[in-house]
């Protein structure tokens, strides 16, 4: 399965990604840096810069910068990756930034429990924008 990230959400494409996961899917994320996160540019910037400086730099917990990695740390967060029926399912999930030439030509799915259409609020964040903001290159 073959999932457009563009305009999702990225808790709701979470969770979805991660039922289908641990069904046993193989599932490939792509354009995960235009997937939206709602919450205003500073309250994001500061949880998100938060994880990032918790912990020691040698010792951890290490939470990612870019924007590929950010998304799939969320729907780790979201699976019993301790268990091996949660590292099989997270070992069945990639992300990518931007469209790999491999899918070209082949069907791309949404979500549309993901979907932001329905979305009341204007106040959201990418995930490539939080990368950038957070030292990304």
């Amino acid at each position: 399965m073959i999932i457009d990230g563009t305009n999702l959400i990225l808790g709701r494409l979470a969770t979805e990604v991660a039922k289908k996961a641990l069904l046993g899917e193989t599932i490939e994320i792509v354009n995960v840096e235009k997937i939206i996160i709602t919450g205003t540019k500073d309250q994001l910037l500061e949880r998100y810069k938060l994880r990032r400086e918790r912990g020691t730099p040698t010792s951890g917990p290490f939470f990612p910068r870019e924007p590929h990695l950010i998304v799939k740390r969320t729907i780790r967060g979201m699976l019993p990756y301790k268990q091996a029926k949660g590292r099989d399912a997270f070992d069945r999930i990639k992300c990518h930034k931007g469209i790999p030439a491999r899918f070209d030509g082949k069907p791309l799915e949404t979500i549309k429990e993901a979907d932001s259409s329905s979305l009341s609020t204007k106040k959201f964040l990418t995930v490539g924008l939080l990368s950038k903001l957070m030292g990304a290159k």
